[in-house]
This record gives C-alpha cells, sequence and structure tokens, in this order.
C-alpha cells in the first residue's frame, strides 16, 4: 500500500515522502481500518517537526484523524495508533476507540467531527458551563479548531464573537453563524469586544491560539468569566498574570482534550452521541474547506502548518476527491 512517511524531523513539505509499504498489522484489541478520508490536524504538523507531546519512532505516517472502513464495511471514526497514521491507505486502530460515523456527514466532514468538536464540547461544557446567553468569544473562528466552537457555541444557545484575521475568514466567520466578527488585522480585539457586550465582556473565552490573543482576552473577558486555553497554534505560550484574574474574578480552564480517553473514557462516548445528534439536527456541520487529492497530502500538512487555510484540510484516497466534492 501507499503511506506518506516522515523519515527525518523537518517542515511537513521537506521531509514527507511517499512510500510502498506493508499494511500494518493489528495487534491485541486492534482492528484493520481502509482510510475514507484523513482530517489534516495542527498536531500532524508538530509530529513532522518532532515538536509533539508524542514522538512516534521513525519512520512514522502523521495522521491522527479519519474516517475509515472496517473489514465487516461499518463506517467508523478513528484516532489510527501512530508510528501508523492516517495518510495511508490503510491503517489500524483500537477497537474500544472505535466511534461510528453519522450518517448525516459525508467521508471528510466525518473525518473532521472527531477531535475539533470533542475537544470544542469538552472546552465549553464541561470545562466552562457554558450558558444559554452567554457571550462567548472565539479566536481564530474560521480556522479547524475555532470553527468547531463557533457552531457549538451557537447550538448551545450562545452569542457568539468571532475573532479573525483578514477579509476572507471574516466571510467565513459570518457564515459559521457568528454574531459578530473582530478582524485583528484592522480592529482592535479588546475595545471591539466590550462595545459587542455593552463593556461587561465575554463571558467566555475560547481560546487555541496563545501568545497575543490570550493577553487581549484577558484585558476583555466578563466578570466571573472564564478562558479556556485550548492551545498554542501561535507559538507562544503565554505567562498568565495571576493577580490579574485575582482582581478581575475569572477563571483560567485548561484543556487537554486526550486525557479524557483514559481519565474517563466513557465520556468519549457521551460527547460523540451528542455531537451526532448536533449533526442529524443540522446544528453542526465540519467546515470542509477543501477535499485534497492523497499525492497532495504533504503540501497540506504544511499549508495548515503555516495558519493560512480556513475550516478543514481533509485528503481523501485517489480517485474519492471529485466523488467527494459533488457530495
Amino acid at each position: 500500500m501507499q503511506a506518506w512517511r516522515v523519515h527525518r524531523n523537518g517542515e511537513p513539505s521537506e521531509v514527507m515522502q511517499l512510500d510502498e509499504v506493508d499494511r500494518p498489522v493489528p495487534g491485541e484489541g486492534q482492528q484493520l481500518l481502509r482510510v475514507l478520508a484523513a482530517n489534516i490536524n495542527f498536531p500532524d504538523a508538530l509530529l513532522c517537526r518532532g515538536q509533539y507531546q508524542v514522538r512516534p519512532p521513525l519512520p512514522f505516517t502523521p495522521g491522527v484523524e479519519i474516517c475509515g472502513e472496517t473489514e465487516d464495511g461499518r463506517r467508523v471514526i478513528a484516532n489510527p495508533a501512530l508510528p501508523h497514521g492516517g495518510l495511508a491507505e490503510y491503517v489500524v486502530a483500537d477497537t474500544a476507540g472505535l466511534l461510528p460515523a453519522p450518517g448525516a456527514l459525508d467521508d471528510a466532514e466525518a473525518a473532521a467531527l472527531h477531535i475539533g468538536y470533542q475537544t470544542g464540547w469538552f472546552g465549553l461544557h464541561r470545562r466552562a458551563a457554558l450558558q444559554e446567553g452567554e457571550t462567548l468569544l472565539v479566536h481564530a473562528a474560521a480556522g479547524g479548531v475555532g470553527s468547531a466552537a463557533v457552531q457549538l457555541g451557537k447550538a448551545a444557545g450562545a452569542r457568539v464573537i468571532g475573532v479573525v484575521g483578514g477579509a476572507d475568514k471574516a466571510a467565513v466567520a459570518r457564515e459559521l453563524g457568528c454574531d459578530v466578527v473582530v478582524d485583528r488585522r484592522t480592529e482592535d480585539i479588546v475595545a471591539a469586544v466590550k462595545e459587542a457586550t455593552g463593556g461587561r465582556g465575554a463571558d467566555v473565552v475560547y481560546d487555541p491560539v496563545g501568545g497575543d490573543a490570550y493577553a487581549k482576552s484577558a484585558k476583555c473577558v466578563a466578570f466571573e468569566g472564564r478562558i479556556v486555553v485550548v492551545g498554542f497554534a501561535s507559538g507562544d505560550i503565554p505567562a498568565p498574570a495571576l493577580n490579574h484574574a485575582l482582581v478581575k474574578n475569572y477563571s483560567i480552564l485548561g484543556l487537554h482534550w486526550g486525557l479524557y480517553a483514559t481519565k474517563d473514557p466513557a465520556s468519549i462516548g457521551q460527547c460523540h452521541r451528542a455531537l451526532t445528534e448536533y449533526a442529524d439536527k443540522g446544528l453542526i456541520k465540519p467546515l470542509v474547506s477543501e477535499r485534497v487529492p492523497f499525492a497532495d497530502a504533504a503540501l497540506a500538512v504544511q499549508r495548515v502548518a503555516a495558519g493560512t487555510t480556513t475550516g478543514r484540510l481533509v485528503v481523501l484516497p485517489a480517485g474519492a476527491v471529485a466523488e467527494g466534492a459533488a457530495r
């Protein structure tokens, strides 16, 4: 079979190469899956660079999230067992972690449902306890992680303010349902949020960016607001001033979604059932901006690494791009 593999660490477009390899062999408690679609995530770029918290042995195949087909024909969502990642024709995944792909979503959309939407659901509901009528501020609202939080916020009945970089991304954020869109390149985020909330600020902030985005969030979070720290796509890990949190009475909440798989495995299935119900009702639908041919997978990972994309880039097997684009 064909698989994209990383033989040395570096930038994805430089270190990923297409190899002919044997199909992976399932271990105990695992299943072989045919890959129907592989969603590109920022961690795939970090894996290539050797900067992710998990460092699989070289050579390895990136791709942490797929929609696949079991040998008995079931369509499932899975996190492949590294080093055999999803940018390949076949993967192996833990049987206990397989989730049924929602019928309301096609293969590419289903591949983009798991990590981003589970992260959003746990961040907004389990950590921040977002309530109907509250104001939710989402950074990078037109991106893969941010777009999921926007949709989940709207599904929860929140008023959503989306922060983006550029007019094109602002248009995407409006289409996603943001009530207010702030272009950080041309507008003052703090002033815009305070104006939109009558000076109160945002009740919940969803921050997958870090750096300056976090600093601005601390200046416009409401009394008893909650800042959910999801990641550091900017590459800058902020050092919060805890005295500031004390005098403004806001909470700083960390979210490492992967911990739930080991600390509270049942919660993953509960969340997936909620997400499936949302998808069936049309409340959420992963924003797949591009269905990428398998041959262009390395370039897709590089584009996600650069932070220039909107929504999700999903890699489809050879011959499947035209079919997926027509759905």
